[in-house]
């Protein structure tokens, strides 16, 4: 019988595979930070921005996903 899922055994690719999900998280939490400044008006600096788009601390970019009220 085979199997679709992908287990990953190896310390490398376990660093590795996770990482890149990580990643791939923190950058859709920064859009819908984003997209949410965005609906509500708001200008943000080239600074601003580039802060959002590069943070991969998964609890900041919750505490402005759910209070975006200014930039």
């Amino acid at each position: 019988m085979a199997t679709s899922a992908w287990f990953v055994y190896s310390p490398f690719a376990k660093e590795h595979y996770g990482k890149g999900v990580a990643d791939g998280k923190a950058g859709g939490k920064a859009a819908a930070v984003l997209t949410v400044l965005t609906a509500r008006g708001l200008q943000l600096s080239d600074e601003q921005r580039r802060l959002i788009e590069t943070t991969t601390d998964h609890d900041q970019l919750d505490d402005w996903l759910l209070t975006a009220e200014s930039a």
